[in-house]
C-alpha cells in the first residue's frame, strides 16, 4: 500500500530499460508536483531502471518479465483501482511527459468524459511533419468507424476516471493503444483532446523504429477498420 495518498491522481509510469531518464522524470514530480502521486512500473528491464528507482526509494511496481506495454499498463491500472485513485494518468517513463497537463487534462475529464488525450496536433492542425503521418492516419481510421474526430489517437499522455480505470484493471485485451480507444468509442465511452506539446527524449532510443513503426501502424489499421468490427460487448458507458 502507498505509504501515502496525497492525491486521488495517480501517474502510472511504464518504464522498459529507462535508465537514462527515470530519476529526472521522477525526481521532477518529488520535487516540483509533490500533489501528484506515481508508481513506476518496471517492465522487466534488462538495465540498472529497476535498481535505480530502489537506490533512489521511488514508489516501483517491479514485473519479474517483460510484459509488454499493455501488461505494464495494467499492472499499474489494477494498483490504481486497489488504492482507489479517482483519476489515473498514462505517464512515459522517457521524459516526453510534461506533469504540467495532468490538471487541464483533470479539470477536461469532469466535464464529463471518460478519457481525455494530451494532443500534439489538436492545436496545429495545418503544420504537417513525418511524425503526423501515421497518427492521421489512425485518426481517419478511427473517424470511419465510429464517427469521432481525434487529433493524436497515438499520443501516450492519456487521463482515465475511475469507471475507466475499473475496466482496464479487471477486463483483459485492452492495450492502451488506439484501436483500443475505437473500440470504447463504440461502446459509448466518452473522449475528449487538450492541447499538449511533448518533449524529445534525452536518453536512450525509442522502441518503434522506422520499420516497427510502419507494422504498428499497419497493425492498428487492421484492428481498427475490421478487427474492433467483430468484437462483441454489451455497453456499459451509455
Amino acid at each position: 500500500m502507498p505509504d501515502k495518498k496525497n492525491t486521488d491522481i495517480l501517474l502510472i509510469i511504464p518504464a522498459y530499460n529507462e535508465e537514462g531518464n527515470i530519476s529526472r522524470v521522477v525526481d521532477n514530480l518529488i520535487s516540483n508536483y509533490k500533489d501528484l502521486d506515481y508508481v513506476v512500473v518496471n517492465d522487466g528491464s534488462r538495465d540498472n531502471t529497476a535498481k535505480i528507482c530502489y537506490e533512489k526509494s521511488y514508489n516501483i511496481l517491479d514485473l519479474p518479465i517483460n510484459l509488454g506495454l499493455a501488461g505494464a499498463f495494467q499492472a499499474g491500472m489494477k494498483y490504481a483501482y486497489k488504492y482507489n485513485y479517482k483519476y489515473a494518468i498514462q505517464f512515459d517513463g522517457d521524459g516526453q511527459h510534461r506533469a504540467e497537463y495532468a490538471y487541464a487534462l483533470k479539470d477536461k475529464l469532469e466535464e464529463g468524459y471518460d478519457i481525455v488525450i494530451a494532443s500534439r496536433f489538436l492545436e496545429n492542425k495545418k503544420s504537417f511533419k513525418l511524425r503526423m503521418l501515421g497518427s492521421r492516419i489512425i485518426s481517419f481510421a478511427i473517424f470511419l468507424t465510429t464517427g469521432a474526430k481525434i487529433s493524436d489517437p497515438t499520443s501516450g499522455m492519456r487521463i482515465y476516471n475511475r469507471k475507466s480505470i475499473e475496466e482496464f484493471a479487471l477486463n483483459l485485451n485492452y492495450a492502451p493503444e488506439p484501436d483500443t480507444i475505437s473500440y470504447l468509442l463504440k461502446q459509448g465511452m466518452k473522449l475528449a483532446e487538450i492541447p499538449a506539446i511533448m518533449d524529445e527524449r534525452v536518453s536512450g532510443t525509442s522502441y518503434l523504429s522506422p520499420i516497427k513503426a510502419g507494422i504498428y501502424m499497419l497493425r492498428m489499421l487492421v484492428s481498427i477498420l475490421f478487427i474492433q468490427n467483430f468484437r462483441k460487448r454489451e455497453s456499459r458507458y451509455k
